[in-house]
């Protein structure tokens, strides 16, 4: 069969993290910066689908396309590692170390950011016909998107900033389960349908990835958005990174670790 049994799953979880730990700067680098290239281009799609439909569910539905491709493919996520690389910590496996999985957590971090920069700068040329016109439908929809998640949270001062770090650790409870889900399975087909699900779920709930918005904001701002990078940062990106990181670390991997790695003697019947 092709379905992976929970205690399965966590010690691949746990391998997968201690090779995250040991990789390679120049291979963490490549793969990251890949990841978010792939991420950002998923969510010009799901954006257009959206305008061009009417209907936001259809981007949703649309979007865990380029999270299949980039898992498929080996790719890395930030909020991805979050979950994985502290597990072979917990696990005690040779030679990782804290200093060893912020490392990982860095590199992944910084490639992320350079592939969905790169992309929103592409994605903006061609919305604006090398920058001569103003933006089509769907680079407005990211203006009106981008302003409502840096400003829009802003307004509502320590409310908005709780209300978007508590976004983030949603989002990443969903998004981490789509890295764990495509190890539920041994067959292509399965680890997609396995991915879609909750991968969808955060789309279509508005939650708040830190990857995502690395590619959100910049392609606001080259487009014109009315908003600084400190805007940005202070109103999304640290509060949602931070989210992010409990929502993987904790909600996800630290539950799957203590209940399928650690399990306890099942109770004997007489």
């Amino acid at each position: 069969m092709s379905y992976v049994k929970p205690a399965e799953l966590v010690q691949t979880m746990i391998n997968v993290g201690e090779s995250k730990v040991f990789m390679s700067t120049r291979d963490t680098l490549i793969r990251s910066m890949m990841a978010g290239a792939v991420l950002a281009i998923a969510v010009a799609v799901a954006i257009t689908a959206a305008v061009q439909t009417g209907v936001p569910l259809v981007g949703a539905l649309v979007f865990p396309v380029g999270f299949c491709i980039l898992n498929l493919m080996g790719f890395d996520l930030l909020t991805g590692v979050f979950a994985l690389a502290p597990l072979s910590r917990f696990e005690k496996r040779a030679g990782v170390t804290w200093g060893g999985i912020l490392r990982n957590w860095t590199l992944v971090g910084i490639g992320n950011l350079v592939g969905a920069v790169a992309v929103a700068f592409f994605v903006a040329l061609t919305f604006t016909m090398n920058f001569t016109l103003e933006p089509n439908a769907v680079g407005q929809a990211f203006i009106k998107a981008s302003t409502a998640r840096s400003l829009g949270f802003a307004e509502h001062g320590i409310n908005g900033w709780v209300t978007v770090f508590v976004k983030g650790i949603l989002c990443n409870w969903m998004v981490s389960l789509g890295v764990v889900s495509a190890m539920v399975s041994t067959s292509v087909s399965g680890k997609i349908m396995a991915m879609w699900l909750p991968i969808f779920i955060f789309f279509a709930l508005v939650f708040e990835h830190a990857v995502v918005n690395m590619y959100l904001f910049p392609l606001g701002m080259m487009l014109g958005a009315d908003f600084t990078i400190m805007d940005w940062l202070v109103w999304n990106q640290i509060p949602v990174t931070l989210g992010n990181l409990i929502g993987g670390l904790l909600v996800t991997g630290l539950s799957l670790y203590v209940t399928h790695g650690k399990t306890l003697p099942l109770r004997q019947r007489k």
